[in-house]
């Protein structure tokens, strides 16, 4: 997959929903209903961050539900890569960018949001052709007025910013000329899922949905 490919597929999944949920699961039972509460809501991209052990089985599951895209998060090594597209996932996405970690997704056909804080990190990215980024952590970077600023400099570069993004705070990013759609983690509490409230998540992943870009 070309730079140019990768960066193509990502802006095709970005456009999908406004928010992309950042999942943490611990407990297996939870990936299909939870994955079918957020379809269900509107939200169809699922990142499933490679955070604990059960990750990949994680994404096995969420992959035969209808209507999902998911992508595995935390991608850190070429082996997570590696792992990541056999467990089904679709795209990846990372807290920052090396070459073997790029090279690795390019070699393996997975599509990649790698993640940039700074103008240097952007530029080396899009040196390498990727103009589909993720901006990494979002509000501890300056938040959506920091990526308002660099989008003066660099509007040939769109991203996915995420990182303690809330729905309160979502509004000020999606507005935004270089901002395609964020990630957020609130759209799936660790209180509903243990409660088994999967229609409370499908009215948080609604709510989600519905905001404008």
């Amino acid at each position: 997959m070309t730079p140019q490919d990768a960066s193509k597929r990502a802006a095709e999944i970005c456009a999908l929903a406004p928010v992309i949920p950042v999942l943490v699961l611990d407990d297996l039972a939870h990936a299909k209903p939870l994955a079918q509460a957020l379809v269900k809501g509107g939200l169809p991209v699922l990142e499933v961050t490679l955070r604990t052990p059960v990750a990949l089985d994680v994404i096995r599951a969420m992959a035969e539900v209808p209507g999902g895209v998911v992508g595995a998060g935390t991608l850190l090594t070429p082996a997570d890569v590696k792992a990541a597209k056999a467990a089904g996932a679709t795209f990846g996405v990372s807290p920052g960018a090396t070459d073997r970690l790029i090279d690795a997704c390019e070699e393996h056909d997975l599509p990649l949001l790698a993640g940039a804080a700074t103008c240097s990190e952007i530029m080396a990215l899009l040196e390498r052709g990727y103009t589909v980024q993720k901006f990494f952590p979002a509000e501890a970077n300056g938040g959506a007025a920091a990526l308002a600023a660099i989008g003066a400099p660099l509007p040939q570069v769109t991203f996915c910013p995420t990182g303690g993004i809330t729905l309160a705070k979502a509004p000020d990013y999606l507005k935004l000329k270089n901002v395609m759609c964020c990630g957020g983690s609130w759209v799936a509490p660790k209180a509903l899922m243990q409660a088994g409230d999967w229609d409370g998540i499908v009215k948080l992943a609604a709510e989600a949905a519905a905001l404008p870009r």
